[in-house]
């Protein structure tokens, strides 16, 4: 059967099921567009107000679901606003397909309108891209593209193809999705009952769980290594979820604003088991020190982060999810109550906490009433800066894929998108959406496609008028130099939502926020709360770069 190419690109989408798209049209997309537009009633697009807004929704539908995320754009600037959201989506793992369309074969390299090399552009921040100027090529790089975001560490896949492809007739053959090759670990069977050893002959051993768990659904696994050997566990921001903050043995986020118990935990244990995770310098600040007093094994299904940062005394190269599956056997019950009783009153000593001031709310105060409102099921989304890490502190995280943020790229305007996507993915579930007035000036103008989309996202701003984290470390490290942190800005957050057809409210004390937020909780599309916090709130604890937990701030 031959199609244009434009419908070929629909069909390949469809057998990857694929019912919805984030997206942007332009001139050299239009023939996708027009292929989309006959098969409306089978997948959803989702227009943004621009480009990059289009990836993080893809990012965030994608890591609320599972699923891969799709984002759809055309040439030239296009196709370069798209390089913000793939880079978030690479730093952290994210299985995105993005198709870009570009001018015609005949055009490229003669500076044509619109054209970029954009697969040149993207090159250091996705696992691979194609161009495609032969139309014999489409189907494979399509095909290809869902199957290498998919398998083994996951990330973002680019496809950019010629306008005149997407406009040829081509002849197509259906197809069943390309299966994922699976990485078999050489002698496992061996491999996992050493590392048990490891785990066995442990007298304070810590799990430090990373997002891998959760990209490779190995929660259940890792809470049944807990249980059996009795190991306190400790995570990055990343995998929070992958351990529920409320289970007996979490003692919560790890490195430089993460609690004193977890990093203590790392500071005197004998054995750090590292799964999933790739000791950033978030984390292992003094990669030197870190966990100087233990043995390290790390199981990781990229070769790559093995001894990368942090060297290890032994290491499983394969899915977290199947290794913990082989290791789990050979594991022994054990019993380390007194090592998970030490932890506990470090934790006591040292509690995570936010000074507060007599007169206006905190942020825990936000976050703890946010929690207590919303089920189990909520989906919480975070933009970059002080918020995030208070929201990562604080938030009672339950289960995974519920806390979405821009962990290795620190993407400020990452939240509003990404919230939408999750949104779009997650129909029946609540999504509150977390971010400061720094970070959401950068994609506020998002409020269109939301009320487009009639998404009922809440999102709650932190706003202390100033550029929360980067203002902490000029008063911390550069004597009060507050060079342009204080913007001096005069936005009024409420009658920018009225202005695109939301509903605004504005609450300067708790008591005004509990109400706006059960007002909240009953409307059908978004809605944004702005709350007032005072400048001088700081993240607290912090392990500055380089240093260890012995050199802690927490005043």
């Amino acid at each position: 059967m031959k199609i244009k190419g434009a419908e070929m690109v629909v069909e390949i989408l469809l057998e990857n099921g694929v019912d919805t798209i984030f997206g942007y049209p332009g001139g050299a997309a239009m023939v996708i567009y027009d292929a989309l537009y006959k098969h409306s009633d089978q997948i959803r697009h989702v227009l943004t107000a621009h480009e990059q807004g289009a990836s993080h929704a893809a990012d965030g539908y994608a890591r609320s679901t599972g699923k891969t995320g799709v984002v759809l754009a055309t040439s030239g600037p296009g196709a370069t606003n798209l390089v913000t959201g793939i880079a978030t989506a690479y730093m952290d793992s994210i299985p995105m397909v993005a198709i870009t369309a570009n001018v015609g074969a005949g055009l490229v390299g003669r500076d044509a309108f619109q054209e970029i090399c954009i697969t040149g552009v993207t090159f250091p921040v996705t696992k691979h891209s194609y161009f495609v100027n032969k139309k014999e090529d489409l189907a494979d790089a399509l095909r290809n593209a869902f199957r290498i975001a998919n398998e083994g560490r996951k990330g973002p896949v680019l496809v950019d193809i010629t306008k005149d492809v997407t406009e040829a007739m081509i002849n197509y053959i259906p197809a069943e999705p390309l299966e994922l090759a699976r990485r078999e670990v050489e002698d496992l069977g061996s491999k996992a009952e050493k590392f048990a050893e490891f785990i066995n002959k442990a007298e304070r051993p810590v799990v430090y769980a990373g997002g891998g768990i959760i990209a490779s659904e190995a929660d259940s696994e890792v809470l049944a290594l807990l249980e059996k050997a009795d190991i306190p566990a400790v995570n990055t921001m990343m995998a929070s979820g992958a351990v529920p903050s409320d289970n007996e043995r979490s003692f919560g986020l790890l490195g430089m604003h993460g609690s004193f118990a977890a990093n203590k935990a790392i500071a005197e244990a004998d054995l750090v088991i590292a799964i999933g995770t790739r000791f950033s310098d978030r984390v292992a600040l003094n990669p030197k020190k870190f966990a100087a007093k233990a043995k390290i094994i790390q199981i990781d299904i990229d070769r790559s982060e093995i001894n990368k940062n942090v060297y290890v005394d032994y290491s499983i190269n394969g899915d977290c999810r199947e290794v913990l599956d082989a290791v789990l056997e050979h594991v022994d019950e054990k019993d380390h109550k007194d090592w998970i009783r030490q932890l506990k009153k470090w934790q006591k000593e040292r509690p995570m906490h936010i000074r507060g001031y007599s007169d206006i709310m905190n942020p825990q105060q936000i976050i703890e009433y946010v929690c207590e409102h919303t089920d189990n099921d909520t989906i919480y989304v975070t933009d970059v800066g002080q918020h995030q890490m208070w929201a990562a502190q604080f938030i009672n995280h339950k289960a995974p894929r519920r806390f979405l943020s821009s962990g290795g790229l620190g993407t400020m305007g990452y939240g509003y998108g990404a919230a939408i996507g999750a949104q779009i993915g997650n129909p029946d579930k609540r999504v509150i959406h977390f971010t400061g007035d720094g970070s959401f000036h950068m994609n506020l103008n998002e409020a269109c496609t939301a009320v487009s989309e009639n998404t009922p996202v809440i999102t709650i701003i932190m706003n202390n008028r100033v550029l929360g984290m980067v203002y902490q470390w000029q008063s911390q490290f550069f004597e009060g130099r507050h060079s342009q942190t204080v913007p001096e800005r005069k936005t009024d957050f409420v009658k920018i939502i009225e202005g695109f057809g939301g509903t605004g409210f504005r609450a300067d004390t708790l008591e005004e926020f509990e109400e706006a937020f059960e007002k909240a909780l009953k409307c059908e599309g978004p809605v944004w709360i702005d709350c007032e916090i005072v400048m001088e709130e700081k993240v607290l604890p912090m392990i500055p770069n380089g240093l260890t937990v012995d050199e802690m701030i927490f005043e």
